[in-house]
C-alpha cells in the first residue's frame, strides 16, 4: 500500500508534557489535503490524537506513538473493506493514498459524520457486531487476535512504569495466558472489530456508524462482547449498553463462564493500551494510575472513568 510522506520525515519524538506537536502534524496534514485547520477540535486524545475540523467535513486521526502507527496500513484496508460491503461504517477520504506519514506520524483522513439522528444504542451495537460476524472476505493482512501479546509488547516498549509495577502487570498476563487455555468458546472464530464499545458508535443521518479499526483481527467472536459487559461493571454507564447489547445480538456474555477470563484481559488491556502514549499525554495520568492501582488491588467495585 503506498503511503505519501509529507513533512520532516526525522521530526524529533515528542518530550513530556510536549502537547504542540498534534497541531504541527494537523497543519502539515490539512496543508497537504487543502483542508483548513482553523477552529479544528480536538475530540481525543489518547493512543491516537483526533481532530474534527471544523472548516472541511473531515476527522484526522494522528498515531501516538509507533505501535499504533504500525497499524494504520491494517485500518485503511479494513476500512476499504467494510465499505465494499456497505457497512455502517466511517468512511476514508477518497482520492489521497493513505496512510499518510506528516512530520513522522501515521495520519489517516475520514469522512466526517453529520452528528444527527438518533443517539446509538446497545441494540445498535449488537446489531452492527452481528452483521460485521458475518462479513465473507476479510483482508489478508488481518492478524491473529493477540491482546495478551499486544500487552508484553507494551510492557517491553513503555518507559513510565516502576519495575515492580512491570513485573505485576507482566505476571498478570502470564496468568492469563494459563487461564485462556481452558476456556471453552461459544462462538466460531473470525474477523472481529475488536473494540465494540459505545464510544465506537457514531450517530448519523443514516444511523449509527462504527468507527476505529485500529483493534481489527481475527479472533474470538466472544471478545466483541465483552466491551460493552466490562462497560456495565466497571463504568456505570447510565444506559446500560451491555442489556441492549445481548439482545441485539442474540447472546448475553455474562451468563458464559469464560467471561470472568475475558472481563480481566479487557481489563489489563483498558491499563495498558496508554501506556505508550502515557508520557506524551499527562492529562490522563490521574485517571490512569486509579485504574491501576484498582485493578492490582483487585477491587472489582472501583468505578473507572473513561480517559479524556
Amino acid at each position: 500500500m503506498t503511503t505519501n510522506t509529507i513533512g520532516n520525515r526525522s521530526a524529533k519524538p515528542e518530550q513530556e508534557g510536549d502537547v504542540d506537536w498534534p497541531y504541527e502534524v494537523l497543519a502539515s496534514t490539512c496543508e497537504y489535503i487543502g483542508a483548513n485547520p482553523a477552529e479544528a477540535r480536538l475530540i481525543k486524545f489518547t493512543n491516537n490524537a483526533v481532530f474534527a475540523l471544523s472548516r472541511d467535513p473531515y476527522v484526522i486521526r494522528i498515531a501516538g506513538s509507533d505501535a499504533i502507527a504500525r497499524r494504520a496500513a491494517k485500518v485503511v484496508a479494513v476500512a476499504e473493506w467494510l465499505a465494499q460491503h456497505d457497512m455502517p461504517t466511517v468512511r476514508l477520504l477518497e482520492g489521497v493514498a493513505q496512510p499518510l506519514a506528516v512530520n513522522g506520524h501515521a495520519v489517516t483522513v475520514w469522512r466526517q459524520v453529520p452528528d444527527v439522528g438518533p443517539r446509538p444504542t446497545g441494540y445498535d451495537l449488537g446489531r452492527i457486531a452481528r452483521r460485521f460476524h458475518a462479513l465473507p472476505d476479510a483482508p489478508d493482512r488481518l492478524p491473529a487476535w493477540d491482546q495478551l501479546g499486544t500487552v508484553r509488547t507494551r510492557l517491553a516498549a513503555q518507559d513510565v512504569l516502576t519495575d515492580d509495577e512491570r513485573q505485576y502487570l507482566a505476571d498478570v498476563t502470564d496468568e492469563l495466558e494459563v487461564d485462556l487455555a481452558e476456556v471453552d468458546f461459544l462462538l466460531e472464530p473470525g474477523p472481529i472489530h475488536g473494540d465494540v464499545f459505545a464510544g465506537n458508535l457514531i450517530a448519523g443521518p443514516d444511523g449509527p456508524v462504527l468507527c476505529d479499526f485500529d483493534s481489527t483481527c481475527t479472533g474470538p467472536r466472544e471478545w466483541d462482547l465483552t466491551p460493552a459487559a466490562v462497560g456495565r461493571l466497571r463504568f456505570h454507564y447510565p444506559i446500560d449498553y451491555h442489556g441492549q447489547l445481548a439482545k441485539g445480538y442474540g447472546i448475553d456474555i455474562l451468563d458464559w463462564p469464560g467471561f470472568p477470563v475475558f472481563r480481566r484481559i479487557r481489563e489489563l488491556q483498558l491499563v495498558t493500551s496508554v501506556l505508550p502514549a502515557l508520557r506524551s499525554s499527562p492529562r490522563i495520568r490521574e485517571q490512569w494510575r486509579y485504574r491501576f492501582d484498582t485493578f492490582r488491588a483487585d477491587d472489582t467495585d472501583a468505578v473507572w472513568t473513561t480517559y479524556t
